[in-house]
């Protein structure tokens, strides 16, 4: 089952951005990354069999603070 997780950073660089990015794309299961949010804060993975709590988990051990904002399936 497809899902789309959307997680909010704290960052204020593109260098940021760009590792948060890199992160999320090696995870298991991802199939497309993106930044979304006014600020550019949020990134947006959308892929099937992701586990949320280990990609935020990576993000934090990287990036110092990550958020799950929602998790919502897709359909297939």
């Amino acid at each position: 089952m497809m899902q789309k997780i959307l997680v909010k950073l704290r960052v204020h660089r593109d260098k940021c951005r760009t590792k948060a990015m890199k992160i999320a794309a090696t995870a298991p299961g991802v199939t497309k990354v993106s930044i979304q949010g006014e600020e550019r804060d949020h990134v947006e993975v959308i892929g099937d069999g992701v586990d949320s709590v280990c990609l935020t988990r990576a993000m934090r051990k990287k990036l110092g603070s990550a958020d799950i904002v929602k998790v919502e399936q897709m359909g297939s």
